[in-house]
């Protein structure tokens, strides 16, 4: 069963919790104590509706002050498809959770209030979204029961978002908008009476129609290798071969590829999944191959097409989200993960903050605090090779990790 993950946003009191509580309900995900322990708490509260926000806010402070601090995953199936639900922080001082929610997700849904409108934040969540090349966004106009569902107040909301994704650079992107009501559960599962007037999908039948394919970027394979498989038995006594998940296009029997750093030219001969043999691999596909010669292949490798080398180089400019209580300072030294791979790097250059509301940049910045996003260039010890983020999602991102702590400092995005 293919896996769809996607990432919610939205500002205080838009309703994401109830949304996603509501999807769980009328999709029947809800276990039986979770849904009693719903049915009690709204009755205690004096509430005569089920507050669905409690299916998701897990810790002690969401509950209390009704907000989404940490990020939370949610899980459920259908009959076609099983979901995953980053369910992500809307407030500003909780960008980097925000950035952690949608950096593994391939769709997202971006929460309005239909009484407020587009807002400060909503930018925010739209330019987060650009920044991790999102490709199906999904604008849900909520609260459409609080404007008594009127289509002319969707349509003005449709209209200002407009204006927000004709800033956008991302030409691939597809926008889709849905008036929604979670807590009337109007086109969320079921379309509902009160919006006659909206003639598209509800919420989940367009996340079912997405293509869980389409949206990671094709282009140039890369292989990188997690793994060599030397079973060293008396029926696979001379077998060696490299484990790995194929990224940006189709790895074939008769590839001609180069194994990088070495450089080295070889031939795809064989392709495994498990024991059984296959002509090809599909992107995302995890799978292990052989060489036609004997080469020299270690994990952290990349094996790639011969004509389509990515970038080597010890230096290059990268968009960072820093997510540390420390600040990042110029000259600072970090290990940059790359992959599997780790080598040192040194900040060079902060060449300016990024404001996510798309109000510009900040020039003259000589650190960064947590939750700022910023493009940084970078000086490694040792040459990596990668592509643009935009180019390739996962060739193109590393992590850096403070070497005292060991913590995750930051997440960059290579340009």
């Amino acid at each position: 069963m293919k896996v769809l993950k996607i990432a919610t946003a939205g500002s205080v009191d838009d309703g994401k919790s109830t949304l996603i509580g509501r999807l769980l309900y009328d999709t029947k995900s809800l276990t039986d104590d979770k849904l009693e322990a719903i049915e009690r708490s709204s009755k205690q509260k004096g509430y005569d509706y089920l507050d669905f926000s409690l299916a998701t806010d897990g810790l002690v402070a969401e509950r209390e002050q009704g907000i989404t601090i940490d990020v939370a995953h949610i899980y459920f199936s259908t009959a076609t498809k099983s979901y995953i639900i980053a369910d992500t922080p809307g407030h500003v001082e909780y960008t980097r959770n925000m950035v952690t929610g949608a950096s593994t997700s391939q769709a997202a849904i971006i929460l309005i209030d239909a009484r407020h409108g587009v807002i400060e934040q909503t930018y925010r969540h739209f330019f987060i979204n650009n920044l991790l090349r999102i490709k199906d966004v999904i604008v849900a106009v909520n609260k459409m029961d609080l404007v008594e569902f009127s289509e002319d107040r969707y349509n003005e909301i449709k209209a200002d978002f407009q204006k927000l994704v004709d800033k956008s650079d991302y030409e691939d992107q597809n926008i889709t908008f849905i008036p929604v009501s979670a807590l009337k559960g109007d086109n969320v599962v079921e379309k509902g009476n009160n919006m006659d007037w909206f003639e598209g999908q509800t919420l989940l039948e367009h996340l079912e129609k997405l293509d869980t394919e389409d949206i990671y970027n094709k282009g140039n394979v890369r292989f990188p290798v997690q793994y060599v498989i030397r079973p060293k038995t008396e029926e696979y006594h001379d077998f060696r071969g490299y484990a790995g998940k194929v990224y940006g296009g189709d790895l074939k029997v008769g590839d001609d590829v180069v194994i990088l750093p070495s450089e080295t030219k070889s031939k795809i001969k064989e392709i495994y999944f498990y024991d059984k043999k296959y002509e090809s691999a599909a992107r995302r596909s995890s799978v292990t191959v052989t060489l036609e010669n004997d080469v020299n292949v270690s994990r952290g490798d990349m094996i790639v097409r011969v004509g389509e080398l990515p970038k080597s180089d010890k230096r290059f400019t990268a968009t960072i989200a820093w997510m540390d209580n420390k600040n990042l300072q110029s000259g600072s030294k970090y290990v940059l993960q790359h992959g599997v791979n780790k080598v040192l790097a040194k900040v060079n250059t902060i060449h300016n903050r990024i404001n996510p509301d798309y109000s510009g940049i900040e020039l003259d910045v000589d650190s960064l605090k947590m939750n700022d996003i910023a493009s940084i260039s970078f000086q490694l010890n040792k040459p990596i090779f990668f592509d643009a983020f935009k180019e390739n999602r996962t060739n193109g991102s590393f992590i850096l990790i403070d070497p005292q702590s060991n913590n995750t400092v930051g997440v960059g995005f290579i340009e």
